[in-house]
């Protein structure tokens, strides 16, 4: 891990996944996938006006938007400016893919965002859970968790009950790293799709609890999926 962020190579990054591949929906051009806009229609400035441009409609668009991130991207005076362009839900792939040109806080600070941000951190496909528990253990836990978080980390009992829910959706993610220490929370997650879920129970020592965020209201602790015991 880097001493101090590379903020040159963290650029490159950002740059790298600005020029992939617009991905069109069903709803284009009013909502795309990329990990610089979730819709096709932006705004770019061209000779002093705001114009609403389609992305998808021709490659010049394409090509003044892009023209237009880069010059905002050579600006950013951090990584953490650098991580708040990018779409949320490619907030998890560009923290992968900046990693080794990272400080220790800077990855801190955008871990603790990009997981709390993401719908559904434990499916990114980009990152196993070993990539995941990996970027946790290498994270500053004082920058990490705010100071009430780690209070309530610290209060927590030696062995710790934690839950959580799964629909049918996701019934093959019981071993993820997201669990709660609140039963409804889990049974809200379980129920929320109108289905009939399951509520799965799990003790943890609390010296292997990665994190606890209470930022979204969800209790949530993030744990090594080895380190739980005796899942119900």
């Amino acid at each position: 891990m880097q001493e101090k962020t590379d903020l040159s190579k963290v650029k490159d990054v950002a740059e790298m996944l600005l020029m992939t591949d617009v991905c069109e929906t069903s709803y284009s051009p009013m909502v795309v996938q990329h990990p610089f806009t979730s819709s096709g229609m932006v705004g770019v400035r061209t000779g002093g006006e705001l114009e609403i441009l389609d992305i998808t409609e021709n490659p010049d668009n394409l090509r003044l938007w892009r023209e237009q991130m880069r010059r905002i991207i050579e600006k950013a005076d951090s990584a953490y400016l650098l991580y708040l362009l990018v779409n949320k839900p490619y907030g998890l792939t560009f923290l992968k893919l900046a990693e080794p040109y990272l400080s220790r806080n800077d990855l801190s600070k955008i871990l603790s965002s990009a997981w709390i941000m993401s719908e559904n951190p434990n499916s990114d496909v980009n990152l196993t859970k070993r990539r995941l528990v990996s970027l946790f253990r290498s994270a500053d836990p004082t920058v990490l968790m705010d100071e009430e978080e780690r209070q309530m980390l610290a209060d927590l009992d030696p062995t710790v009950t934690v839950y959580r829910g799964v629909t049918s959706y996701n019934a093959d993610k019981v071993r993820a790293l997201s669990w709660t220490l609140d039963y409804n929370i889990a049974k809200w997650f379980a129920t929320r799709f109108g289905g009939r879920g399951t509520v799965y129970e799990a003790q943890v020592c609390r010296e292997h609890i990665l994190a606890l965020f209470s930022r979204r209201n969800e209790a949530e602790v993030i744990i090594d999926p080895k380190d739980l015991m005796n899942i119900v």
